[in-house]
């Protein structure tokens, strides 16, 4: 899920230079839709339905921004990437935002002159592998062939690890994650890693699986968001206050339900009066209506909704909120204060 450090840094900074002249949110309202680039296809995340409309949790993101500038969460074009085009579809202005399990690095914050908006969900690289290769363990792999998308963090973090534990492994390169399940369960390869997330989604596709565990071992930290350019900041402020918008909602029970009756007079709290435009203007700060935020909450719900319908316990990829817990919940998701 974590894509290029390295992959095309001057072909990138190059092309951010001739897509970041332009205001992002003047071209969107241009266009009549936001372009946004997603993957080309993982469930839970991002994958068309049975009647080809884009659905997932990082779908849902796309889709609250496009509710807050045209107040049509449909107004999207979803543009599937790869992990070697990813980058190159956000710097050259194909897509305005990437919304696609990307992880926030150091390199792609400086280097290739990438924003994270915010980070949307913590994850973590782990290990995929069949129930009958007898493992339980990450520290049982020596020797093991493994499936791993090619030029990826998740490649660098596998070199690391069987190195530090001074195992060896022989790598199975792959280019997307439809390619991995494949060769994963053609017995191509003993194990699939990645982040922890998609390896629960891309077991949730098997016809069998309960046939396949996720061992314990979490090897790494993987920050996962939404990311635009560099050079545009008013953008970049209208997609992370956008998703803060389905944080703060959570914690301050504003749902898809409710937020029309919440949004039609002041209530008790300040801060949601300010989120849904009763109170002051936050909205003309970043080129939006006052009720943006009402228009993105109503798109897909708060981020708990967001996340309980596409990837919580109780749908086929069944992961628990964990460290994407609200804070006062002992999870990690916190908005910024609306002031």
């Amino acid at each position: 899920m974590k894509k290029s450090l390295f992959f095309g840094a001057l072909t990138v900074a190059t092309l951010i230079g001739a897509a970041a002249h332009a205001s992002t949110l003047d071209d969107v309202k241009a266009r009549g839709k936001l372009n946004c680039g997603v993957t080309t296809g993982l469930v839970g995340f991002a994958a068309p339905d049975a009647n080809g409309v884009w659905q997932g949790f990082d779908v849902a993101v796309c889709r609250a921004v496009a509710a807050a500038i045209f107040g049509d969460p449909m107004a999207v074009n979803f543009v599937p990437t790869t992990g070697a085009t990813r980058f190159t579809a956000l710097a050259s202005g194909e897509v305005d935002l990437l919304s696609r399990v990307t992880t926030w690095t150091f390199t792609r914050d400086t280097d290739l002159k990438f924003d994270f908006a915010a980070v949307a969900y913590y994850d973590g690289q782990g290990f995929m592998v069949p129930k009958s290769l007898g493992v339980t363990s990450a520290k049982d792999l020596d020797g093991a062939t493994i499936c791993i998308q090619t030029g990826t963090t998740t490649e660098l973090n596998l070199a690391d690890y069987f190195r530090a534990n001074n195992m060896s492994y022989e790598p199975v390169p792959i280019e997307t994650n439809a390619e991995g399940q494949q060769q994963f369960l053609a017995g191509a390869c003993d194990v699939y890693t990645t982040d922890a997330s998609g390896l629960a989604a891309t077991r949730a596709a098997f016809e069998h699986p309960g046939d396949y565990i996720i061992l314990p071992e979490i090897i790494s930290k993987e920050p996962l968001g939404p990311v635009v350019r560099h050079g545009d900041n008013d953008w970049g402020d209208l997609v992370r206050w956008t998703f803060y918008a389905l944080v703060a909602a959570e914690e301050y029970g504003i749902t898809s339900a409710n937020v029309d009756e919440m949004a039609a007079a002041p209530t008790q709290n300040p801060e949601i009066n300010r989120i849904l435009g009763t109170e002051g203007d936050l909205g003309a700060m970043i080129g939006l209506d006052k009720d943006w935020a009402v228009k993105a909450i109503k798109a897909g719900g708060n981020y708990g909704e967001i996340f309980e319908k596409n990837i919580g316990e109780n749908t086929p990829v069944g992961l628990a909120r964990g460290l994407n817990a609200q804070w006062k919940q002992g999870g990690l998701q916190y908005a910024m204060p609306f002031r």
